[in-house]
């Protein structure tokens, strides 16, 4: 699998992927460049989370850590 990152301006991460195969959220933290994954994410979250003036921090907290996650290696 290959992922497509885009890098992110925001305090909490530097970057971020999607698999729409899987509807899963990868995510990359600035501290050591942990990757985190988050599943069960349907294109209508992903929208959300990418979209404009959204604070990547905030969805994390309120909408994503709720689903099934991990660190990915």
């Amino acid at each position: 699998m290959t992922l497509d990152w885009r890098p992110v301006e925001s305090v909490r991460i530097v970057a971020e992927a999607y698999d729409p195969d899987t509807e899963t959220i990868y995510v990359e933290f600035p501290k050591g460049g942990v990757q985190w994954w988050y599943s069960a994410c349907p294109p209508d979250v992903w929208e959300q989370f990418t979209a404009d003036g959204q604070s990547r921090g905030q969805f994390i907290h309120q909408v994503l850590n709720s689903k099934p996650n991990g660190r990915f290696a």
